[in-house]
């Protein structure tokens, strides 16, 4: 009987000190918490539905046998865009035009015009041109792929 009853309080003693109530697990809890909030992105406010984006942009890009190039992109709200490339101290320009499309949550714009490939990302009165993989342009050159909002 004896050893029935020290079982039972064995048991008990053994329940309850693993049921602590420990105010370090409740702000471990809280921490994780805080971290999962960090994780989330955002997915409704795109620079799609949430910038000006609408209107023309322009910039002067690298050119490798150049000063630079003349660069102008207007973007529509129907969906077409303008492009023009001048090349600095030479008599050369080039235009095209076309549709564009949303890439990447609405972050990202897809130029395809007649002669057009191009991506930008665009922010807040700015389109940041991107390389030909989508991704953005790095290195000491990299500011000169940005285009103003004008």
């Amino acid at each position: 009987m004896k050893v029935f009853i020290l079982n039972g309080i064995a048991a008990t003693l053994l329940f309850i000190s693993c049921h602590s109530n420990n105010p370090n697990n409740t702000q471990q809890s809280q921490d994780r918490l805080s971290d999962t909030e960090d994780i989330y992105m955002d997915t409704v406010h795109t620079s799609q539905n949430s910038l000006d984006w609408q209107g023309s942009y322009e910039g002067t890009t690298p050119c490798a046998d150049c000063p630079g190039i003349k660069t102008t992109v207007e973007l529509k709200d129907d969906g077409t865009f303008t492009y023009r490339a001048e090349y600095l101290e030479r008599e050369q320009a080039f235009t095209d035009s076309g549709t564009f499309m949303w890439h990447d949550n609405g972050s990202v714009v897809h130029l395809k015009g007649k002669d057009t490939d191009l991506k930008f990302k665009v922010g807040e009165n700015q389109l940041i041109q991107l390389d030909i993989e989508g991704k953005q342009i790095t290195g000491e050159l990299a500011e000169y792929y940005v285009l103003k909002k004008k």
